[in-house]
């Protein structure tokens, strides 16, 4: 380690034990010190500036939040995490604009991959388990990605599978040797053992997100009998050492009224998520039905009850919540097909989403780029957004019609590894479901307004976004 590093280390060790003496005062005046060095990058004192009002605005219960966070997690890991977070939230925004500019194409803010394709649990509805356990990405196979997304400007990458904690040794071996990455790992939880989370801890820049069904019947109705129990004990040891952590929901025609009561949020809180990935229910797979994707009315449901925790006064939740297919209107619709992530499978194929089973790339004989670049993948840059309510952003659920049109003029292949699906049947098991959320959707944007082409204004996407009409009937 150099001097220069040394000393950056220093500070970050010096100004994490600042804030944790008193964040409340503290953090307003490393905020300020803050807008000093960056006073000549408009982005970044747009982005502290915004943090310093929120913090000091009386009664907001997202300072409290970020209080709560400063105050929970462990300060060996709050050190550990200061370089990917600025990697991830400050140097990567140029490095991406950089890479566009200069291949003329997407570039993601984050890359989800498969380890492996093997798990130990066979969930209802899930197409790994009909998947075969053999497959993987090598540990050069991920390291090559890494090290060519991180050339790119991407220093966020997700694991799912598969199990991908079936890995995790490997998993634990990327994190220290790429202490600038953030990783996160969509997990079901049942192989977080002491001495794992002692590993977390160590590395620090690596957190869990463990998938939970709702209540233990639901989640044991699907995941396998006593994986309830193995999830609450493994956030149990998350918390006890500090490491922040998240919570996967998936919901169903089964369990949607469940995951969307205050009591389930509160429960949720009670235990130490401080963050959670809601997202419905995609019968992706040759052999997945329709019959467990939620009801229009169960999906904005969701819609509303996010909202109320997110913004209505006096029933605000301390809990960051994403919701995966309703939250298009703060991103500009569609986030795949490279424009903030894009999906690798197992056995190496790059796929624009992770419910978009189709490729024309694989990674093990292709460089990033070359996904990035692959017919497909120009496909979604073209057409993003697929609709002008952003209610109905993706092209699988929403608008099928979208994602047919794509694979069909790009000659991407199905990937499924246990029965390719033609994307002419995917269609037809979403196409009923996707008309009467279509129904609901606009009702909605009628009643909310603002959901109605609600682009942000990221000069990184606006000559892709914000230049063309388009006749949104063409991928109904």
């Amino acid at each position: 380690m150099g001097i220069k590093d040394t000393a950056v280390k220093m500070a970050v060790k010096k100004g994490v034990k600042y804030l944790k003496e008193d964040v409340n005062t503290n953090s307003i005046k490393l905020i300020d010190k803050g807008l000093k060095l960056t006073a000549n990058n408009e982005l970044y004192t747009k982005v502290l500036n915004g943090l310093k009002e929120g913090l000091l605005r009386p009664d907001n219960p997202w300072a409290d939040f970020l209080r709560h966070i400063i105050e929970y997690t462990d300060i060996d890991v709050i050190e550990k995490l200061v370089p990917p977070l600025t990697s991830a939230f400050v140097k990567s925004y140029d490095l991406r604009k950089e890479s566009m500019a200069k291949y003329d194409c997407n570039i993601p803010w984050a890359i989800l991959l498969d380890p492996t394709t093997a798990c130990n649990l066979k969930c209802t509805g899930c197409w790994a388990a009909d998947y075969s356990k053999a497959s993987q990405l090598t540990y050069d196979d991920i390291t090559k990605i890494i090290t060519e997304g991180k050339e790119l400007g991407t220093y966020v990458y997700l694991y799912t599978g598969g199990e991908p904690l079936m890995r995790r040794k490997d998993l634990i071996r990327i994190c220290e040797e790429h202490p600038d990455c953030l990783f996160i790992a969509f997990t079901n939880g049942t192989l977080v053992d002491d001495e794992f989370a002692d590993e977390l801890k160590r590395v620090g820049n690596m957190f869990l997100t463990l998938s939970i069904e709702g209540s233990e019947e639901t989640t044991d109705a699907r995941r396998g009998q006593g994986t309830y129990e193995k999830v609450l004990a493994a956030m149990a040891r998350l918390k006890e050492r500090g490491l922040p952590f998240g919570a996967s929901l998936c919901y169903t025609k089964m369990n949607a009224d469940v995951i969307a009561s205050d009591e389930y949020a509160d429960f949720l809180i009670d235990q130490g998520v401080l963050f959670a990935w809601y997202f419905t229910f995609v019968p992706v797979g040759a052999d997945a039905t329709n019959e467990l994707m939620a009801t229009a009315e169960q999906r904005e449901l969701m819609y509303n009850q996010i909202r109320k925790w997110r913004f209505q006064k006096g029933a605000q939740k301390p809990l960051f919540t994403i919701d995966f297919f309703n939250d298009g209107e703060y991103v500009g619709g569609c986030v795949a097909g490279g424009k903030q992530y894009f999906h690798i499978s197992a056995n190496g194929d790059c796929e624009p989403c992770v419910f978009a089973h189709y490729s024309n790339v694989n990674i093990k004989e292709k460089h990033l780029i070359d996904a990035l670049q692959s017919p497909i993948f120009m496909a979604y840059r073209e057409r993003q957004p697929f609709s002008s309510n952003m209610l109905r952003p993706c092209p699988v659920m929403d608008q099928p019609g979208a994602l047919k049109r794509m694979v069909e003029v790009s000659g991407a292949k199905s990937t499924d590894l246990s029965c390719p699906e033609p994307v002419e049947d995917l269609f037809n098991k979403i196409v009923d479901v996707s008309a009467k959320w279509k129904e609901t959707a606009d009702r909605m944007e009628k009643q909310h307004g603002f959901t109605s082409v609600r682009l942000r204004s990221i000069s990184i996407y606006d000559d892709a976004e914000a230049k063309h009409v388009k006749d949104y009937k063409d991928f109904e």
